[in-house]
């Protein structure tokens, strides 16, 4: 481990025992999650419904414009909600607050506001931080801006922020013994990182999850990310149709992939293959079963954010408890359902008991967990 970090510790820590469920986010984040009119969003560079990463100066001017471009809502008593983010802080969040399964971060946080606050939510979920460095200097931030329709455009500040570094914090065998799922996000600004995680937690016996980020992620990066995949160190992989219908375009000449091909690529490389679809909600294939479920929640959607990553959560937990691909994918929409009926990616208790009723309802088993 670099000499400028530590370990963060907690009140909850659950010292001496390791999670079950092992997420790796190199880089912690914060998210800032505001209802805005649409003026705010034509005033942004780049296109409305994407990610482009933005300097910490322009940030803060979005952060500043928001007050003045806010949708106020009846259902929400702040006009922004700040929150621990990204994609794998979501999953593990939801995995530990809804469903109980024993969850840790590896990675690292800045020693300023913003790391604190990161700590401080995911430990008040019970998420195991003993694997989480936190380094002098600052944590990353993300404006994420949610316009009428639900839809997010999100601006991320990443390039001053601290991270995991694979050969400075030196990821060891003993960071995932005792761990039975490692969780990861792709993106080719930590891709050493994660490439030094799987090692390691293929050592350690771990079966490995990938989520495929963005389609511009898979768009941009897309032959270290077919290196990944073709590897054989990829259990379970969770792609939405644009990240997977791109996969596969301009491969053998394919210009137009639809996500079945994908599922089907997909599921030569991984034991588990999932596609989400949106309204029409998902495909999957485990060996030569393949299965379709519809999505639950959709006409109640207030804000997309995290939607995928409650899915897969949901999923992990049905494959936790031995549940039948189908049943993995029912329980992964209701949980996908139940983020989206609120800002950002943290699912409020009201919510929970939402989908412990859809569960209920589908008779799928529920968490041995009290709210």
């Amino acid at each position: 481990m670099g000499a400028e970090a530590t370990l963060v510790t907690t009140t909850n820590s659950n010292s001496g025992e390791a999670p079950l469920v092992l997420g790796l986010q190199a880089t912690a984040l914060i998210d800032h999650v505001a209802r805005v009119d649409w003026s705010l969003l034509d005033q942004l560079p780049g296109e409305r419904g994407g990610s482009i990463p933005v300097a910490i100066e322009e940030l803060e001017h979005i952060l500043k414009e928001v007050k003045t471009h806010v949708i106020s809502s009846l259902d929400e008593s702040l006009p922004m909600k700040t929150m621990a983010g990204g994609s794998v802080a979501n999953t593990i969040r939801g995995l530990s607050a809804g469903f109980g399964v024993s969850c840790g971060i590896i990675g690292a946080c800045g020693d300023d506001e913003q790391g604190q606050l990161f700590v401080s939510n995911m430990s008040s979920h019970a998420v195991n931080l003993e694997r989480l460095r936190m380094k002098k200097g600052s944590t990353a931030q993300c404006v994420c801006l949610v316009d009428e329709s639900g839809n997010r455009t999100m601006r991320p500040c990443l390039s001053s922020a601290v991270k995991l570094h694979p050969k400075e914090d030196d990821l060891t065998r003993a960071d995932f013994k005792g761990c039975k799922w490692l969780l990861m996000r792709y993106g080719i600004i930590n891709i050493e990182v994660i490439q030094a995680a799987i090692k390691v937690a293929k050592q350690e016996g771990l079966l490995v999850s990938l989520d495929l980020a963005s389609f511009e992620m898979v768009r941009n990066y897309k032959s270290p990310l077919l290196q990944l995949l073709e590897s054989g160190n990829i259990d379970l992989c969770f792609a939405n149709e644009d990240e997977a219908t791109e996969l596969l375009r301009g491969r053998n000449g394919e210009h137009d992939a639809d996500p079945e091909a994908a599922l089907e690529f997909l599921g030569k490389h991984c034991q588990w293959a999932v596609v989400t679809l949106g309204s029409n909600g998902c495909i999957a294939k485990h060996g030569k079963e393949i299965v379709r479920v519809p999505a639950i929640g959709e006409a109640n959607a207030i804000d997309a954010t995290g939607a995928g990553d409650l899915f897969a959560g949901g999923f992990l937990y049905g494959l936790v408890k031995g549940l039948s691909l189908e049943e993995c994918c029912k329980v992964g929409s209701c949980s996908g359902g139940t983020v989206i009926r609120s800002l950002g990616g943290e699912v409020p208790p009201e919510s929970w008991q939402w989908m412990y009723k859809q569960m209920q309802i589908k008779g799928l088993p529920l968490p041995d967990i009290q709210l």
